[in-house]
């Protein structure tokens, strides 16, 4: 671990991003066309109509990655100054995965009203936000308001983006297990925004909402509570279990947004047959997969860490999200397009794995199984299936200021993107 501490401060020094010019500026004659009188014209065709921001600047594939460092990574609040480096790195993955510029910004308020007013004021910098490590239960609030006042995609990648992968993997658990989501008893101990996001979309694909059981810190979320915030009201369900020990008696998934080691032995033998975990509590699960494969031959296990099979990784998400909504400059992120890529990257997992993945991973064999129920982060191909479908579903919900015609011609222009990474 001190190695890795000292690793990782020695890969961060003077940072991780920087900004590149796109065009020359070598000579007077391109400084004049770089900056004045050059700028004038881009300037008075912009102030004549404003659309053509996405013409004459980077705006159009310029994502702003906004925090105030309430709820950073399992650090919890450190403050906007300590989230930069998370921001920074959001950035460099933005732009490895789907070729999106970034420029990160830290705000210095806890104040919703003040955080929204910042953001909103700053919002024609940008074709898109994403909001990052923000607590709940202000996060909610604020992602809602933004998609309301702002006329571009916000998206609040700690809540919908685990709810996608996760979902993802669920619809594949189910396909392997021969079960359908309306089957399901589900447990989900973790009721943040990534634990009621996913709940919210694990509905969606017809998980019963009376066969949904969330828990926070003080236990189950049951009708009979009198302490249960807005956000988590919509999820109490009559029911007389009270802990995690009973909701897990029976149940198929387990899901952990959590705290380390809090699911025994006992309880994964609790489960029902063919039982899927998704113990995503970093660096240590709720259960470590060592010992929940030792306990049940018959598992499905997902981990957020990356040594392990089937890593939950939010990386499968958010750029390729950004890249479908900024092509067709969507107004917003739906619903709909969230599931669409939930289902992209179940089919994704579902294809021959490619050699280019095995290489990225030492050579490591992959199938579509147990051990392989959502794709590489490095499968170049994750960029034409999530980015493709969430465009797709932007047009089909007219969200898409930019209509796609030609989708092989995207297609083929999304792998181009980033075919200097491989």
């Amino acid at each position: 671990m001190e190695n890795l501490k000292e690793r990782a401060l020695e890969y961060h020094v003077k940072g991780k991003i920087e900004v590149i010019p796109t065009k020359g500026c070598q000579t007077a004659d391109e400084l004049s066309l770089a900056y004045t009188p050059g700028v004038a014209f881009p300037v008075l065709e912009i102030a004549d109509n404003k659309e053509l921001a996405y013409e004459y600047t980077s705006k159009g594939n310029l994502v702003g990655v906004i925090s105030n460092g309430t709820a950073i990574l399992g650090l919890g609040n450190r403050g906007p100054l300590a989230s930069k480096p998370v921001m920074e790195g959001k950035g460099v993955l933005f732009k490895r995965f789907a070729d999106i510029d970034v420029f990160d910004i830290e705000v210095d308020t806890t104040d919703v009203d003040k955080f929204v007013e910042t953001v909103k004021a700053i919002s024609p910098t940008f074709g898109g936000i994403n909001l990052e490590d923000i607590k709940s239960p202000e996060c909610f609030e604020i992602e809602r308001r933004l998609i309301e006042e702002c006329n571009i995609p916000v998206f609040h990648d700690d809540q919908h983006g685990t709810a996608i992968i996760t979902t993802a993997a669920l619809l594949n658990g189910c396909e392997l297990t021969n079960r359908q989501p309306k089957d399901l008893k589900v447990v989900i101990q973790g009721s943040g925004a990534a634990g009621l996001s996913s709940a919210r979309m694990f509905l969606a694909v017809g998980v019963k909402k009376e066969n949904l059981i969330l828990i926070d810190s003080k236990g189950v979320i049951h009708s009979e509570r009198e302490d249960l915030n807005l956000y988590k009201r919509e999820f109490a369900i009559v029911t007389e279990k009270r802990n995690a020990e009973e909701a897990l008696k029976g149940a198929d998934l387990f899901m952990g947004l959590s705290v380390a080691n809090s699911i025994t032995t006992e309880m994964l033998l609790s489960m029902a047959p063919n039982p899927m975990v998704f113990a995503l509590s970093n660096p240590d699960p709720e259960i470590s997969y060592e010992t929940a494969v030792a306990t049940r031959s018959d598992i499905i296990m997902a981990t957020g860490r990356s040594d392990y099979p089937n890593q939950i990784n939010n990386v499968l998400g958010f750029p390729f999200i950004f890249r479908g909504a900024l092509d067709v400059r969507a107004t917003k992120i739906s619903e709909k397009m969230k599931l669409s890529a939930a289902k992209a990257l179940a089919q994704l997992a579902k294809e021959p794995v490619i050699e280019i993945v095995e290489r990225s991973y030492k050579g490591q064999k992959f199938s579509f199984g147990a051990d392989y129920i959502v794709p590489k982060p490095f499968d170049p191909r994750v960029i034409e299936y999530v980015a493709t479908a969430v465009a797709q579903a932007a047009c089909d919900e007219n969200l898409a200021a930019k209509p796609i015609s030609d989708w092989d011609g995207y297609r083929k222009s999304l792998a181009k993107r980033i075919e200097k990474y491989y």
